[in-house]
Parts: C-alpha cells; sequence; structure tokens
C-alpha cells in the first residue's frame, strides 16, 4: 500500500489551479496582486444512491415494469440537476466508498480507512465510542480550520453519538464543525402508521392519510386550517397537511372497505369523538428530532416545534441556503450537505418536488410493499435532485437557463463535491446491477458510488475520469483545496491520496494502483452485536434496532421479537422471545428445531458479517466471514470465503462480481497465469493494508504512543468530566472507562506504536 503523495507539493497545487504561484502573480515584499482567495466547498452526499441510480454515468437502470396497480415501465429516477453538475464538471466513474455510511461517510470526512477507528457499520445505539469517530481524530473541518475556514453540516451525522459518547449529541462540536444543523442519528424514525395518532396502528403504511378529501389540517400551536379536496393530479389531503407541518382529520374515519362517507372535519368542530392528535410522535421523513449546534452552543428542537415538522430535504436544503448566503466574502467555508434521502424508510416527498415520477404520492402506495418501495425511493431521489438544484441556484452556485437548464457558476469560486455514501439497499438496485450483493456488501454494487466534482480547479470540464478513486481521497482534495501540506496537518497513518491532479490535469494517470474496502460489525459491550434481522431469505446484523430492521422489510429475530413465525421458532428453541437470539446463526437452528424436514426451503442465508476487497485495474478479490448453523454439531461455524471476479466499468455492460463469475469457484488450479498473478497481487496488497494497523494498548487519543497525555485524557474524562461511560479509553470494552482501563496505561506506559 503507498501512503506517499504525488507530484507536485499539496502547497503548490491549489494556487497553480487559481494561478497565485510565481510570475508577476505573486505577492512578496515588493507589492504585486494578492493571491486569489481560497475556494469554497460545497459537499453534498447522497445516501444509499449507488452509481446504479446515474444516467449520467452510463447506468441509471434497465426498463422493468412498474409495480401494480401502475402499469408502463420504469427507468430509475431522472435527476437533472446532478446530471447538469456532472456535464459541467468531472465524472469519476470508478470511485469506491465502504459497504455503509457510518463507515463511508467517516473515510470522506478523516481520509482513514475503517481499521483505523473500528467504523465497520452503520453506527447503532449499542456502539462503542471505540466505533465511532473519536474526538481526537483530524476530522475535515479541524483539517480546513488549519487553513481559516469556516465548517457547517446539514441533515444527517451518524459519525458519532448520541449514545455510549461523552459529547452526547455535541458530537457535531466536538468533531469540529461550528455550525450544524440536522440530525445527529442518521436514520429517519419509523413510519408513524396512526398518522399523528388520528388512527389505529397499523392504518396508513405512508404515515399519511391518502385520499384526495377536505378535512382540517391541525397543527401545534393550536392553530388550524380547513382543506378542501386537493386536485388527483397531485398530493393527498394528509400529505398536503404533513408537510406543512400539521395532522390532517378527515372527520370521519375511512372503513376497511375504503368507501368513503360523506361528512368531514372542519377547524370549527371538535374533534370526532376518540380521535386524538399526537404531535410528540416522530414520523419519517416529516416529523424528526432536530439539533442546531452554533458555536457550541445545542438547542434540542422539540418535535412540536415548526422547524422539527416538514420534509426533511426541503429542511436540509433551507438550513443550508440560509448559513451559505449569510457569508462573507472574508472567510472561506465548507459546507457539507449531508441528505438523508434516499435511505430507508421510504416515503413519498411532496409532488412538487418530484414533478417527473408521476402522481405516485396517492393512495396507488404502499409503503410496507418492497416493490413499491423502489419507486418511492427513485421518487425520494428525484426531490433530492430539485432542492439540490434550488440550493446551487438560491446561494448563486448555479443559474437557471430559459429552458430551465442549471449552469455552475464558474465566478462562485466553489468546489462543488458530489457523492454517494454507499451502494444502494438491494430492492431498489437498477439492472444490471446485482440485488442480492448491494448495499451491506463489499460487492461493486455495494461500494462503487457516483462522484461528482465541478469548480475553478476543474480543466476541460465535461469529461470522466476512469482512475481509481476511494472516498478517502476526497479528504484529500479538501486539504489541497485549502492549500494545506497535508503530510504535516495530518501526523497518523493516512489513506488517501491526491485527487486534484485529476482535475488540473486531463492526462493524468492514475495515481491509485489498488483500491479497498471494508465492512464488518462495530464494537459493542462485552462482544455484543446488533441483533438477528431476516428480509426476505436473508439474516443479517446490519439493522441497527427491530426499528430499522421492519422499515427495510425485515422480521426482528432479537430482542423483543414479536414476528407470530419467529416467536413460534423462538420458543421452540427454548429461548424467550422477550430476550430473543443473538445470532443469525441461531436464526437457522430455531428454524431447524422447528421443522427439520423443511429445513432446507426454510433457512436463511446469512449476511456477511466481515468483508474486505481490493482491486487492481482488472481483477479484484473478494474475501467474507460467515458463521452459519452447522446441523452435525447443532452450533454456529464460522466459514471464511475468497473469491476473485475480472470487473470493469462499462458503460453498456460493465463487468460485476456476480455469483457466476467467481474465478475462485473450480480452485486456483483452474486460473490463467495472468489470472494466477493478479491473484498473487491482490493477496500481497490487501495483507499490506491489514497489517499496516497495529494494536496500542493504552493509546486513547490515537497518537502513536502510551505517555502522560494519556494519563491526563483518563482524569479528564473521568475526574474532571466524571464520566465512567464508553470512550476510546475503555480498552477492554466492557462499556466502562474505570480503573482496568487506568492499569492498561500504567502497564504500556513508554510504548511507541508507530
Amino acid at each position: 500500500m503507498n501512503m506517499k503523495t504525488h507530484g507536485l507539493p499539496f502547497i503548490l497545487l491549489p494556487l497553480l489551479a487559481l494561478g497565485g504561484c510565481g510570475g508577476s502573480g505573486s505577492s512578496g515584499a515588493g507589492g504585486g496582486t494578492p493571491p486569489p482567495p481560497k475556494p469554497n466547498i460545497l459537499l453534498v452526499i447522497m445516501d444509499d444512491v449507488g452509481i446504479d441510480q446515474m444516467s449520467s454515468f452510463g447506468y441509471g437502470g434497465v426498463a422493468t415494469p412498474l409495480p401494480p396497480p401502475l402499469s408502463g415501465e420504469h427507468r430509475g429516477p431522472a435527476l437533472p440537476s446532478i446530471d447538469a453538475i456532472a456535464d459541467q464538471g468531472l465524472k469519476f466513474r470508478n470511485t469506491w466508498s465502504m459497504p455503509e455510511c457510518s463507515p463511508g461517510r467517516s473515510v470522506l470526512l478523516t481520509g482513514r480507512y475503517p481499521l483505523r477507528n473500528n467504523i465497520y457499520q452503520a453506527i447503532g445505539p449499542n456502539d462503542l465510542a471505540n466505533s465511532q469517530i473519536s474526538e481526537y481524530e483530524i476530522t475535515a473541518p479541524k483539517l480546513l480550520k488549519q487553513a481559516g475556514y469556516e465548517n457547517a453540516m446539514f441533515g444527517k451525522f451518524h459519525l458519532a453519538g448520541p449514545d455510549n459518547n461523552l459529547a452526547g449529541s455535541d458530537t457535531p462540536a466536538q468533531l469540529g464543525w461550528d455550525y450544524f444543523y440536522g440530525w445527529i442519528e442518521g436514520l429517519p424514525a419509523s413510519i408513524d402508521t396512526t398518522a399523528g395518532g388520528v388512527y389505529d396502528e397499523g392504518r396508513w403504511s405512508c404515515g399519511f392519510y391518502p385520499h384526495h378529501l377536505a378535512g382540517a389540517c391541525y397543527f401545534p400551536d393550536d392553530t388550524c386550517q380547513d382543506m378542501s379536496a386537493p386536485a388527483l393530479t397531485g398530493d393527498g389531503s394528509g400529505l398536503l397537511c404533513l408537510s406543512r407541518g400539521g395532522i390532517f382529520v378527515r372527520g370521519f374515519d375511512v372503513p376497511d372497505d375504503h368507501e368513503v362517507p360523506d361528512g368531514y372535519q372542519t377547524c370549527a368542530e371538535p374533534l370526532p369523538e376518540g380521535v386524538t392528535l399526537d404531535f410528540e410522535k416522530q414520523n419519517a421523513y416529516y416529523v424528526s428530532p432536530l439539533v442546531i449546534i452554533k458555536d457550541g452552543e445545542r438547542e434540542d428542537v422539540p418535535l412540536t416545534d415548526p422547524r422539527a415538522r416538514g420534509y426533511r430535504t426541503t429542511i436540509e436544503t433551507n438550513a443550508a441556503i440560509d448559513w451559505i448566503t449569510s457569508r462573507d466574502d472574508s472567510t472561506p467555508w465548507m459546507a457539507t450537505v449531508s441528505y438523508s434521502s434516499a435511505h430507508t424508510p421510504w416515503q413519498q416527498a411532496p409532488m412538487a418536488l418530484a414533478p417527473i415520477t408521476p402522481n405516485l404520492s396517492g393512495n396507488i402506495l404502499d409503503c410496507a410493499s418492497s416493490l413499491h418501495g423502489r419507486v418511492i425511493q427513485d421518487q425520494m431521489t428525484e426531490a433530492m435532485d430539485t432542492e439540490f438544484g434550488r440550493l446551487m441556484v438560491e446561494t448563486g452556485l448555479a443559474t437557471r437557463a430559459e429552458d430551465g437548464t442549471l449552469h455552475y457558476n464558474p465566478d462562485s469560486n466553489t468546489l462543488v463535491i458530489i457523492v454517494g455514501d454507499n451502494g444502494t439497499l438491494g430492492n431498489a438496485v437498477k439492472l444490471p446491477f446485482d440485488p442480492t450483493r448491494a448495499k451491506s456488501t463489499a460487492y461493486q454494487t455495494g461500494v462503487w458510488v457516483p462522484l461528482i466534482i465541478a469548480g475553478p480547479m476543474v480543466s476541460e470540464p465535461g469529461r470522466s475520469v476512469e482512475a481509481m478513486v476511494n472516498m478517502a481521497d476526497i479528504f484529500h482534495l479538501l486539504g489541497e483545496t485549502a492549500g494545506i501540506d497535508m503530510s504535516a496537518a495530518v501526523p497518523r497513518v493516512l489513506d488517501a491520496e491526491p485527487l486534484l491532479p485529476y482535475l488540473l490535469n486531463p492526462e493524468q494517470t492514475s495515481l491509485r494502483q489498488f483500491n479497498f474496502t471494508q465492512g464488518g460489525l462495530n464494537l459493542q459491550k462485552d462482544g455484543g452485536r446488533n441483533g438477528p434481522c431476516a428480509i426476505g431469505n436473508l439474516c443479517s446484523h446490519t439493522p441497527v434496532n427491530k426499528g430499522v430492521c421492519e422499515d427495510n422489510g425485515g422480521v426482528w429475530w432479537g430482542q423483543g421479537a414479536d414476528d407470530s413465525s419467529a416467536v413460534a421458532a423462538i420458543s421452540n428453541l427454548g429461548f424467550s422471545p422477550e430476550d430473543g437470539l443473538e445470532m443469525c446463526w441461531q436464526v437457522n437452528q430455531a428454524l431447524h428445531q422447528l421443522d427439520p424436514d423443511n429445513y432446507q426451503d426454510n433457512h436463511k442465508e446469512i449476511a456477511t458479517t466481515y468483508a474486505v476487497a481490493v482491486r487492481n485495474a482488472h481483477y479484484k478479490l473478494v474475501r467474507n466471514e460467515i458463521t452459519d448453523y452447522d446441523i452435525a454439531s447443532d452450533t454456529g461455524i464460522t466459514v471464511n470465503t475468497e473469491e476473485l471476479y475480472e470487473i470493469n466499468q462499462d458503460e453498456a455492460a460493465p463487468l460485476l462480481d456476480t455469483a457466476d463469475s467467481d474465478l475462485l469457484a473450480d480452485g486456483e488450479g483452474a486460473l490463467s497465469p495472468a489470472q494466477a498473478e493478479n491473484l498473487t497481487q491482490l493477496r500481497a496488497e490487501l495483507a499490506a493494508i491489514l497489517d499496516s494497523q497495529h494494536a496500542c494498548p493504552g493509546d486513547g487519543n490515537d497518537d502513536g504512543a502510551v505517555n502522560q497525555t494519556d494519563l491526563d485524557e483518563f482524569e479528564r474524562i473521568t475526574v474532571t468530566e466524571g464520566w465512567s461511560g464508553s470512550s476510546t479509553y475503555d480498552f477492554n470494552l466492557d462499556g466502562a472507562t474505570d480503573e482496568q482501563d487506568l492499569q492498561v496505561i500504567e502497564d504500556n506506559l513508554g510504548t511507541t506504536c508507530w
């Protein structure tokens, strides 16, 4: 693995790009023109939008039939705003992220692989601080502060806290952001199927009354608005009210046969008997626990506050616009717009934001249906594209032509970066990509993401870059853009390679000879893990809790299992459903014990608990670890596999790592000499990467040494702060920072690890 830099010194690259290095343009003791201002940076992160969704990259989906009751064909989301920036900037067509959101975003914002900080999967409430971005890490905002940048983040955080972390919901400020407006926990809550408490649990799968009928829209401040029946071509009554922050009441409950009664509610009348309004209940993308942090002061916005109510993508965009337009020219800035969309739970966006997709916001779509969900996901992605376009125009970073097309403003002096955090969730994957090897796997569909860059340093915009790029390299570009000497600014192992040379030089060859991705289980107390979730025929430990499991169409077999089939199997195995099962292999054990004769038909495939992959220009090596139930021994057995694939980025028919293309399926003896040589090369590179991280007991601040600083930090955490919970100084991973951990420091004092 090459940890070194390439080409010109980092400090010179941005200056050359902007005409500020040497010649008559330099400013010295004798005068001359001042150097140009540092570029501003807009970083846009899309959630669960893999490269298979991107028509501008040559993909976007083969036409497939729409699910009933819809008719016609569908090709995936139309993204005119993002596509326009792609056409006016650079498309990096060979970019890898990590298999899930938290590790992908962590790698982007620290330049370091998961093996450096133990963030292997989406951070959940049981993950220790040891699997969150540490306060000692040099994050992108901390890096850019060295060059005088102001930093803000809007939308999804999901990098640290609020659980098992001393900083709690203050983690954005702790990790360097001057301003934060968004959601600490990365996942929207489950859909409120009571539509605000008006109906029984489970009544409306999308969280709102779907019909186009008159009624009353109630708001948390005790105001109310009468609503006439909306046009059938737009949003239903419930979604119109919900998007405004209210709860819709029709007046008479719609019976199960969906026959609509004549009467309807008005604001002048009392609520119907038995109807209650619950303004304290979260509702996926429309009612969310907003956190605002400014200059270190945090405000937890209640769910009854209008700021916490409305469509998330719009809230995220509005906040970013307000902050960016309030900046002046004296200080460079970086704004990270970290969209929640299009992550599950899939819930329709307002139709005004997705005019390209047909009218799909009414009662014809079921948010509990995986078939309908993939269409809703497309609509959510289109809505994000609409709001991104508005963000660009209202901040002056782009203009609209008469025909509505978006045009980047080169005079804005702003670097625009758009990237997906990981591959697409399986149910929404577009052909010819593989929905069975999607998000949460190290296969191409799970880690291959779109990357778009436009800005003042881009030479010959409109071209594609085929060179291998890793999510970590974006971190390097942020430093390069600010003119920072990265080797001095980040005095620890950095997995990032330069990106700026690709912007400056259309002839730049690949600086990476290899690419890498990694996923697994985060660290939990005493070796725990997320409970088992069966999504279709696959059992996974990815969903962080029961709600997330069910939001993804899964059946929860962990603590608090209540699905009738799961309860029967768990009880038959001798366990309490309240306690649930701990491992996915136990799900198969329970199914076998319950019905051994039909086990082969009923058993679950087990998702990998650890996966790594490395590739070169033409081949990819994948290693997976799976623990499944073994009938003979009646226990779980761990199996490690190794697979080799030939891959490429062909637009018409990309070579993918599908199940039937494993070159090692018939053993190494079946490989050609060239394939065998590539296998040897990839094994060596993978070993070098994995061996580059060394354990350093007692080094809680990750500076490579166990010394007085660690003793001081331990005292600050446990004595000054009075914290005894999880921290990076919890070396024995028991969820407590205590005397046992202090002993580890004292036993290793004087050790230098790197």
